[in-house]
């Protein structure tokens, strides 16, 4: 019992355990001085249709599910210089055609903005600048109503009056989205804001945070090259399946049309190489898979992966050598994963071991095909989802069919080679060049 807020347990010793409770004559005075809510039908509550704000950009509103929805507040977090403010600057410039736009920066000036604008060719005088790091001034923006879309960057500089700590404490981060968020949802202001990410990639500040938002970008992917991933981690209003795909280019971010013909343009058909059948949300996906296996020079062999799960890969070698007549133990394996894409499906399982076991022998695919399955410890190979389009996509590209599991029910595709375990498919499909 402390009648004050204290950081030390002045009886235990233990830091911060001290947790505020209401006592029972507060509750009480609670209960009594409360006011009845009015609720009303769920009918009722969508009779007005609201329209969503359509962002230009046809992959990130496929990600959000149709578009912006009004009231909504949304979270778009990524590591420094993926791309996150270049982005809401194209998609604030494509809205402000059409409604009242506020661009709020915490890190910039109007100056700098200005210039990013002028570079991207997003420049127009119906899209408005503002610069503050106060909490309060741009929920009070936000509760005029004058504008129908607001974006923050970055919610980590923002700081409301009433918190002594500094911007970027969770106190400070907690509060001023609490304010922000309230200001929206009065008014049907849709909110964007920019969250930093860690050095392990999780988003900065509470956990609170993800939870009072509506929605939860993620953007990844290679900062100085390659795709960009646009992810929706949380969607009130959509599917969490949808994934944008982006390039840097000079006028800033612009969608890949055609992702897997862009990834296998360079691509030299050799041991240890093979193509994957992914999916990045609902989209298929072709992607070329690596392997290098060299003779240990230490006592310790290494493995090492480029994105791909490090842990899974380990997994995966001491299956093959448990189920297989690879020896492995005294091998270097090296894993890459071309175009900088992170392969988190199980269905990549099958392409990295035969990758593994083509560097390992010397040897190539005998068909031009793709691969894609998720493989058990027991070697087995197991059904993965959406067989049909990473077909399909294989198809488009020149291939003539794919290696996977076992269709369990129903006619198989003529053009799906099945295999039930590693094993098999290692002794099917390798051959000499």
């Amino acid at each position: 019992m402390s009648s004050s807020w204290s950081g030390r347990c002045s009886q235990c010793g233990e830091w911060n355990t001290l947790q505020e409770q209401l006592t029972q004559s507060a509750m009480t005075t609670a209960v009594s001085g409360g006011t009845i809510l009015q609720p009303q039908s769920v009918t009722d509550s969508v009779s007005a249709d609201r329209p969503r704000l359509m962002t230009g950009i046809l992959d990130v509103d496929n990600v959000l599910g149709g578009g912006i929805v009004s009231g909504s507040v949304n979270l778009i977090a990524g590591q420094p210089g993926i791309g996150k403010s270049t982005l809401l600057l194209q998609l604030a410039y494509a809205v402000a055609a059409n409604v009242p736009v506020l661009y709020v920066s915490g890190e910039e000036s109007a100056y700098q903005i200005g210039l990013r604008a002028e570079r991207l060719g997003t420049m127009r005088p119906e899209l408005q600048l503002a610069t503050s790091s106060s909490a309060d001034d741009i929920a009070a923006t936000i509760a005029s109503g004058i504008y129908k879309l607001v974006i923050v960057d970055s919610i980590q500089t923002i700081s409301a009056n009433a918190i002594a700590s500094a911007a970027g404490t969770v106190s400070q981060i907690t509060n001023s989205t609490q304010l922000i968020t309230l200001a929206a949802k009065q008014t049907d202001t849709a909110v964007i804001l920019v969250g930093h990410v860690t050095k392990e990639g999780a988003i900065a500040g509470p956990k609170v945070l993800e939870h009072v938002v509506d929605v939860v970008l993620q953007l990844e992917g290679d900062r100085y090259g390659g795709f960009k991933i646009l992810r929706a981690i949380k969607n009130r209003f959509g599917s969490t399946n949808e994934a944008g795909i982006f390039e840097m280019v000079e006028l800033g971010l612009q969608p890949v049309k055609n992702p897997s013909a862009a990834l296998l343009a360079e691509r030299q058909v050799s041991d240890g190489s093979v193509v994957l059948a992914t999916l990045e949300g609902t989209r298929p996906l072709l992607v070329e898979v690596q392997a290098l296996v060299n003779k240990t020079s230490y006592g310790y062999p290494k493995r090492a992966a480029s994105g791909y799960d490090l842990n899974r890969l380990n997994l995966l070698i001491a299956m093959l050598e448990r189920r297989t007549k690879l020896n492995l133990a005294e091998q270097d394996i090296y894993i890459n994963i071309v175009g900088g894409m992170q392969i988190r499906e199980p269905a990549a399982d099958l392409a990295i071991c035969l990758a593994i076991g083509s560097a390992a022998k010397g040897l190539q695919l005998k068909q031009n095909a793709v691969v894609f399955g998720e493989v058990g410890l027991s070697g087995e190979v197991r059904h993965v989802p959406y067989t049909d389009k990473r077909l399909s996509e294989a198809k488009k590209l020149g291939f003539d069919g794919a290696i996977g599991p076992v269709q369990k029910s129903g006619k198989a595709p003529a053009d799906l080679y099945g295999v039930k375990d590693v094993r098999t498919a290692l002794n099917q499909f390798l051959e000499k060049d």
